[in-house]
């Protein structure tokens, strides 16, 4: 297939680009900068702008969507602009240009209310009860992509959930830099399990996803490595893997919930030059369990991961001897 690749400049969606390609298939990537996937056609622009978007489409036979807004602050305008038109945008141009297939990328916060998940399925995005813009966003989205699968168009939503490994700028950077500052506590006991997912896995199963479309489709899947671990080993794991010291100490989940109420509404009214150093929806993220049933996702998309955490925690801890 021919196969349109949005966000490739990101971590996974270069790490898909790359499954996507060595799956056989000839891959266009597009975003506002070069993806530098060694294979790929680069196509710049923005999912915003509805003539790039057309010009970008035209003559694949296949979408996968990962473009995105990913913050956890900023003017909501942004959010619905980038999140909700653009992937409203790329699903217009895909119908009126004949697309068989698209892979919306999504997230499991778009059906997290923040409480504990435990051994849960993909249950129902839902935009008034996610937390922040991104996930509202995401939420809305999902929607939109799950409503226009058709014979057509046939469309499924994937949830990886916790990406990381080398390079990530999004988790793993920062939680080793916030280590090595000392500003990195545990919030209650760091006890809560925690679902998490390596990078080739995310990226093999979202390509699963595309390969498996025709029985899949209209549906929605959370991916994740099935390994659930409790929050502080998943911290001391990153941190240990860069050499730097885990988190040593702790604050009370509700006073870390009450300040991130706090800082975010600060920010609103003056934001900072980089992400929020708490925010409601982190702090639930970090202190209540998040953890999936793998059962259905692993049969439907005909799929197991490859890597294992440890293995992971050991290609992290490979990177950074590298550098």
């Amino acid at each position: 297939m021919r196969v349109l690749v949005t966000g490739a400049s990101g971590l996974l969606g270069r790490a898909v680009a790359v499954e996507v390609l060595a799956a056989g298939h000839t891959v266009s990537c597009f975003q506002r900068r070069p993806s530098q996937v060694p294979g790929a056609t680069d196509v710049l622009g923005s999912v915003t702008d509805p003539d790039t978007v057309a010009a970008a489409v035209a003559g694949h036979d296949a979408i996968v969507h990962l473009a995105a807004k990913v913050s956890l602050a900023g003017d909501p305008a942004e959010f619905d602009r980038v999140n909700v038109d653009g992937t409203r945008t790329l699903l217009e141009a895909a119908k009126e240009q004949g697309v068989a297939r698209f892979v919306q990328v999504s997230s499991p916060s778009v059906a997290h209310a923040g409480r504990s998940i435990s051994g849960d399925d993909a249950s129902p995005a839902d935009p008034a009860s996610a937390r922040g813009d991104y996930a509202r966003t995401k939420a809305e989205a999902e929607l939109l992509a799950l409503a226009a699968d058709s014979p057509a168009l046939r469309v499924v939503a994937v949830r990886p959930h916790l990406v990381w490994g080398p390079g990530d700028t999004q988790l793993v950077e920062r939680v080793i830099e916030r280590a090595r500052a000392g500003r990195l506590p545990l919030l209650g006991d760091g006890a809560a399990l925690i679902d998490s997912t390596y990078i080739d896995n995310a990226a093999s199963a979202i390509a699963a996803a595309l390969r498996r479309i025709d029985v899949v489709h209209g549906r929605s899947y959370v991916v994740t490595n099935g390994e659930p671990r409790p929050v502080a080993e998943l911290l001391a794991g990153i941190c240990g893997a860069a050499g730097v010291d885990a988190p040593g100490w702790s604050v009370p989940a509700s006073v870390a919930r009450a300040a991130g109420s706090l800082i975010e509404a600060a920010w609103r009214i003056k934001p900072g030059a980089d992400e929020p150093p708490m925010t409601r929806f982190l702090a639930e993220q970090l202190s209540t369990a998040h953890w999936f049933d793998q059962r259905r996702t692993r049969a439907d998309l005909d799929w197991t991961p490859a890597v294992s955490l440890d293995e992971g925690f050991r290609r992290l801890a490979a990177h950074y001897g590298a550098r």
